[in-house]
């Protein structure tokens, strides 16, 4: 009796354990497809551009290891961190001035009563197209003489520029272009933000006689600091990764004056065929905006604290 009973014991505990581990299993096992597509489509590619990176290879020839000499001649080549430059100097000018049209249109339209739904889909209309076909509609728009922008310029009285033919004038051409472009996104997020604050604080601000910079400063800035964050995150990975309006505009120039770190990447690879470099370029850059990415998480984190 006390074998069996014991023995009836172990069994009842055992059940449990067993059940979930059988359910682990099973979680495991659906997961599974995902993970190794993950694996396939993810981590294999970063780990081939690790292990490209230490080889010099070009099309057609054999691979020799050379270990962290790319590294080195990458790190100490000027025209690399002149390319670093240009694309930080895109990255924070897009940046700067979307988040800034963006939160402003969010704000008024959110207090607009009527139109709303109108406005929004007209602001979200440049998101539909792919960007290398914005690059070309603006390439044509900003030619020096048969340009719709230089037309008007002409009509007003202005002087016509060369907009994507200068050094001067084709960076902050390309912000412009993507400012156009891409400025919907952070409306429509920072909009989506505004409607999900609650309203009493709001309420109460009325009521002590706060007035509109008042509320926006000290209610409603504070609380939308997440939103904005992430916001921020995205369009600065974005930006910093900018390959096609470039491609399809100026190719990097004028004199290379609008190369950024991707088309650079991308011309080393199939324009001089060096595979090991491209890789090693875009390697760095990766661990550029990964270090990026958590120096803007750590801000967030002790903001919110």
């Amino acid at each position: 009796m006390a074998i069996g009973d014991s023995t009836g014991t172990q069994t009842g505990t055992d059940r449990p354990a067993t059940r979930r581990s059988r359910r682990e299993v099973v979680g495991y096992l659906f997961i599974a497809p995902a993970l190794v597509i993950l694996a396939i489509t993810s981590v294999y590619p970063v780990i081939y551009s690790l292990v490209l990176s230490s080889f010099d290879w070009k099309w057609g020839t054999e691979m020799d290891f050379v270990g962290l000499r790319n590294y080195i001649r990458l790190l100490t080549s000027p025209s690399f961190w002149q390319v670093l430059g240009q694309t930080f100097y895109f990255a924070v000018g897009a940046v700067v001035v979307e988040m800034a049209i963006g939160l402003g249109l969010a704000v008024v339209v959110n207090r607009l009563g009527f139109g709303v739904g109108l406005i929004r889909t007209l602001l979200l209309t440049p998101l539909m197209v792919s960007g290398i076909i914005v690059s070309l509609i603006w390439k044509i728009m900003l030619d020096p003489t048969l340009g719709i922008v230089n037309y008007f310029f002409k009509l007003v009285g202005l002087p016509t520029l060369a907009w994507l033919g200068a050094q001067s004038t084709a960076m902050p051409s390309i912000i412009l272009i993507d400012t156009w472009w891409q400025t919907a996104f952070v409306f429509i997020v920072l909009s989506a933000g505004l409607q999900s604050l609650p309203q009493e604080p709001f309420e109460a601000a009325e009521v002590d006689g706060a007035n509109g910079w008042q509320t926006f400063r000290y209610l409603t800035l504070p609380m939308l600091k997440p939103v904005l964050l992430t916001v921020l995150i995205f369009r600065t990975i974005d930006t910093l990764k900018v390959f096609d309006i470039i491609f399809g505009t100026t190719g990097g120039g004028p004199a290379q004056s609008t190369e950024a770190v991707q088309t650079l990447a991308y011309r080393t690879a199939f324009d001089f065929l060096q595979l090991s470099r491209s890789m090693t370029i875009m390697v760095i850059f990766s661990v550029i905006i990964l270090a990026i990415s958590l120096i803007y998480l750590r801000v967030g984190d002790q903001t919110t604290e």
